[in-house]
């Protein structure tokens, strides 16, 4: 192995380590940091989302973390899709690039579906329709609901 490919893999050690320290600092790090990102009042925090926040705790889910819904379950899907798409939303919202009205990505929506589903899969299993589930329950929607829908024409 000549010394270039050997300063490359040292490179690439470095570059890995530093992801896994940094990714431990902040699961294990400071106290209940990653528990606290899973609540719905951290989600709630950003004023972009504050009304998808009011609407959610007068809806039926309730109960439900924002994260049972818009993040995919099983370990690595859950933690790489929270960190992508959680250092996405940072810096959009940092940035100012925020839009007034936040609609769901088409990828964003199969993770949504892909969760009813997952909680209720065995009601939708005697439905023989390929519409998302928010397109007949319209008060899921953040806007549709509580609060919100008694603003909204």
């Amino acid at each position: 192995m000549g010394p270039a490919k050997k300063r490359y893999l040292l490179y690439l050690v470095a570059v890995i380590l530093v992801f896994l320290g940094v990714g431990a600092f902040v699961g294990f790090g400071p106290p209940g940091l990653y528990a606290r990102s899973e609540s719905p009042e951290f989600c709630g925090s950003c004023h972009a989302v504050a009304p998808e926040y009011e609407a959610w705790r007068h809806s039926a889910h309730y109960r439900t973390k924002c994260v049972d819904c818009h993040l995919p379950h099983g370990l690595i899907g859950h933690v790489v899709y929270k960190g992508v798409d959680g250092l996405k939303d940072f810096f959009t919202f940092h940035l100012g690039l925020t839009p007034e009205t936040i609609h769901i990505t088409n990828h964003n929506a199969a993770v949504v579906r892909e969760n009813c589903l997952r909680c209720h899969g065995e009601l939708m299993a005697r439905v023989k329709e390929d519409r998302q589930c928010w397109f007949c329950h319209r008060r899921l929607s953040h806007r549709s609901t509580g609060a919100i829908a008694t603003r909204s024409p």
